[in-house]
């Protein structure tokens, strides 16, 4: 996990409240990062979206039980299907930063 300040829940630096606890493998890299600005911050690339064809990969961790979702199953619910913790509303907000 790249990111400033990551607790084991994956909270970052730049959000850190009790329903921030996701993480994302970026495209680009396919490294995982807690948020875009902690990938802005540390990578030496631009991010890049995933593409619609590429919503079944497993790219969102479930900080709370470590459960990995696919793109599609994470936009389609607001918490983790293993463990029932409930996700930020907020970052539907960045979708387009991570998602095309």
């Amino acid at each position: 996990m790249h990111g400033l300040l990551v607790d084991d829940q994956t909270r970052c630096e730049h959000y850190q409240g009790p329903l921030d606890v996701i993480a994302l493998k970026f495209s680009c890299c396919r490294d995982w990062y807690p948020c875009h600005l902690c990938h802005a911050e540390l990578a030496r690339h631009d991010a890049r979206r995933w593409s619609t064809d590429e919503r079944s990969t497993q790219a969102v961790l479930c900080g709370v039980c470590g459960s990995l979702l696919s793109i599609d199953a994470y936009l389609e619910t607001s918490e983790c299907p293993t463990c029932s913790a409930v996700f930020n509303p907020g970052c539907r907000l960045h979708h387009d930063l991570y998602f095309d």
